[in-house]
């Protein structure tokens, strides 16, 4: 029997506050992450992402406070990134209560600091997060992005899930930087392609808008399947509604 698909409501906090945009940009309060996260862990939410959106472009650490208040409201597994570049920021947040860590720009910068944290804490609390975009001067044609979707890279993107995966994240947080926020659809293509050169579990985000994108998502080699605008700003029971769609596609979940 195949694992569970797992729904992940993602909280964007920019100055302690949950944001979310169209294209990492316009980007408007959808309120409090404490509250946030208490409530998604109440209508059914799997793990929470919590992702510090101008921690890297502003070269600054995470929020560890609001980490701490959202781990001390919710009971499942919390992955918390941005602003992550060391053993020793992912040793401080799991002190302050979060379960996994997710790195991106700093790991495109120094790709071996995947293997130093891997080798301190093991690979279950490693995430890449990949924010990746549509581009012609790639091979596969997916281009990785760095500071919160502000920067190329022209790194190739299967190429960097692949090289990642050998060095030992457990688990892949695949952004698509031209679906975010749209509520258009998930960019089936390019969860197809990174599924096929990687076995570590995947996560699919960007561009979800109604419950039927999900499956659609876990059609295409997902494992897990993280959205914002749609749980921020839509219905109390769209977890439930979530998994009901992702169910009766014939998909196992939680």
């Amino acid at each position: 029997m195949s694992l569970a698909v797992r729904v992940i409501p993602c909280l964007d906090v920019d100055a302690g506050r949950v944001v979310k945009g169209v294209n990492f940009e316009k980007l408007r309060d959808a309120g409090d992450p404490v509250e946030l996260a208490r409530r998604y862990n109440e209508a059914g939410a799997d793990e929470i992402t919590f992702l510090d959106v101008t921690a890297s472009s502003d070269s600054r650490e995470t929020t560890y406070e609001v980490v701490t208040g959202t781990a001390e409201e919710v009971f499942i597994p919390l992955t918390v990134g941005g602003g992550v570049r060391s053993e020793a920021d992912v040793d401080r947040l799991l002190k302050h209560g979060a379960d996994k860590a997710s790195i991106n720009t700093a790991a495109v910068a120094r790709p071996a600091v995947i293997n130093e944290i891997v080798a301190r804490f093991g690979n279950q609390v490693l995430v890449l997060s990949a924010d990746v975009r549509r581009s012609l001067d790639t091979e596969s044609g997916f281009e990785v992005t760095t500071h919160g979707g502000r920067r190329g890279t022209g790194i190739d993107a299967l190429d960097w899930c692949a090289e990642a995966a050998e060095r030992g994240v457990g688990e892949i947080l695949l952004n698509s930087i031209d679906a975010d926020g749209t509520q258009a659809g998930f960019d089936l293509e390019m969860i197809a392609a990174v599924r096929a050169v990687t076995r570590v579990p995947l996560i699919a985000s960007g561009g979800a808008g109604e419950p039927e994108h999900f499956p659609q998502a876990v059609d295409a080699g997902a494992d897990a399947v993280l959205a914002a605008s749609m749980f921020h700003f839509g219905p109390v029971d769209m977890i439930a509604k979530v998994k009901d769609a992702i169910r009766k596609a014939g998909h196992s979940v939680r």
